[in-house]
């Protein structure tokens, strides 16, 4: 992402809305968060609320 080198096991990632890219509405709802690669190295899922859709729905890590 930016510049800078991770210090630790802890990384920021992206979090985009599944349900946004089947629906075929323009736009998308992404999340920036943290995680500890050590205890999660799979891909993060998480409900999180889309303010396009105006519901909660399952937003998963990209990149």
């Amino acid at each position: 992402m930016a510049g800078k080198k991770a210090k630790g096991n802890r990384i920021q990632v992206i979090l985009e809305c599944t349900e946004m890219k089947e629906s075929g509405l323009p736009g998308t709802s992404r999340y920036i968060t943290t995680k500890n690669r050590k205890n999660t190295p799979e891909r993060l899922e998480v409900k999180k609320y889309n303010p396009i859709l105006r519901r909660m729905t399952i937003h998963k890590e990209i990149k």
